[in-house]
């Protein structure tokens, strides 16, 4: 057996510190010279557009290489179900964590919003809201990671015909292959600049909305932050004792914090895929669980943004005078949430579309749009950094039901022996 080297701290947790500390240099130079904060905004934005480019190519490559290599669709089958099941599992649970906060805390109590007209636009068919998440018009949309589950759904089915056709052996196998390897490489590099480039982005984004997310709407942060907190530091860990004991625990918090500040800074679950890679890498999560769990959790892994439809729900029902109880509103709510969260599209300012929905299905009227398009602005760091963190969770759970309760006990023994 080879001889196992410790880490050291830096080389443990040095690249957190650096992103950490970019952070907040750039929320300083946000606050106190905001004039070179929006200065230095092409800097972030060039980070951020890097990983957004890189995004397309990773989900398509990793789940079609995931799913063409494997000879056993018994197994493809048990990760897709353990998925979705999972992801329904902890969205329940956020769901009944978030109807209690409300009704102990009102989101909406002391607010006094100057309502505006907004328009709302023209709410989609229960029919023709399926067919525009699941699927697109023309081969080339696939591309556009606005649409993230059509393209999950192709590179599924594109996968499999792989695995049909010859899997790993084929021509088409071993380039998916080699593909995936040279995608993972870029990320690295990408990566290396990421405290430079969260530094400026953050930079800005404290400099041109720092002093504008309080007021009015200061009520609803102090619910809704302290709920995210509480939610991460009480379920998070026990999610990952599910996964893998006290082991289990211990991976998670060591390798949680880059994806959690990636996704929080970016707001975007898309843009957090890369960093949940080389998270669930290091734990020693299956290649082929990351490589499906990851994307598909991108647009579908809804805990921080089914907490945050609840509680955007719940402050219109006080701004507009209704009450927020009964049976009947909690399972509307509920069944809004989680709809909402399904058609978010994984890049900034998609909740847009959930937010049309929530205002629809309602029927509040046309002014509740800009009110709540403002809350989803003021909500969206921590509803991602919960939905996109916890997809690194989340694949720790698929795993413990795919292979059984010792997989983590195996994983770290063949890094030791490979170390």
């Amino acid at each position: 057996m080879a001889t196992i080297q410790k880490k050291s701290f830096w080389q443990q947790y040095g690249g957190l510190i650096l992103i950490l500390g970019g952070i907040a240099i750039g929320a300083l130079i946000g606050a106190f010279a905001p004039s070179v904060g929006t200065t230095i905004k092409p800097i972030g934005d060039i980070f951020l557009n890097l990983l957004f480019t890189i995004v397309v190519p990773l989900v398509f490559v990793s789940i079609a290489s995931a799913v063409g290599s494997m000879a056993n669709m018994k197994r493809l089958g048990r990760i897709l179900g353990s998925t979705v099941g999972t992801f329904i599992f902890t969205g329940l649970i956020a769901a009944a964590c978030v109807l209690t906060w409300v009704n102990l805390f009102s989101p909406s109590a002391g607010a006094s919003i100057q309502l505006t007209t907004g328009e709302v636009g023209e709410a989609q068919s229960a029919g023709e809201l399926l067919v525009s998440s699941l699927t697109v018009s023309d081969f080339s949309d696939l591309w556009d990671k606005s649409n993230m589950l059509p393209l999950i759904i192709f590179a599924i089915i594109f996968g499999f015909c792989v695995s049909a056709c010859g899997g790993d052996e084929s021509p088409m196998g071993k380039l998916l292959n080699n593909l995936n390897d040279i995608i993972m490489k870029f990320v690295g590099v990408i990566m290396f600049i990421a405290p430079i480039g969260l530094g400026a982005y953050f930079a800005n984004l404290v400099a041109t909305y720092g002093p504008e997310i309080v007021g009015d709407y200061g009520r609803s942060m102090l619910v809704y932050y302290p709920l995210c907190l509480l939610y991460a530091v009480i379920f998070f860990p026990l999610y990952a004792f599910l996964a893998g004991g006290k082991l289990g625990v211990r991976m998670m918090i060591q390798n949680i914090f880059p994806p959690a500040i990636t996704a929080f800074a970016t707001q975007s679950s898309a843009a957090t895929i890369p960093v949940n890679k080389e998270a669930c890498d290091n734990i020693g999560v299956p290649k082929d669980v990351s490589d499906l769990v990851l994307p598909m959790g991108c647009t579908m892994h809804m805990d921080g943004s089914v907490l945050s439809s609840i509680v955007k729900i719940a402050f219109l029902y006080g701004v507009f005078g209704k009450d927020f109880v009964g049976a009947e509103t909690y399972a509307m709510a509920i069944v809004v949430a989680i709809l909402s969260a399904f058609v978010l599209s994984g890049a900034p300012g998609g909740g847009l579309v959930g937010e049309m929905l929530i205002v629809s299905m309602f029927n509040f009227p046309a002014e509740a749009f800009p009110i709540i398009a403002t809350l989803g602005f003021i909500f969206d760091p921590a509803a991602t950094c919960l939905n996109s963190s916890g997809d690194t969770i989340a694949s720790m759970i698929v795993t413990r039901l795919v292979e059984g309760k010792d997989w983590l006990v195996k994983a770290v023994a063949a890094k030791k022996e490979t170390a």
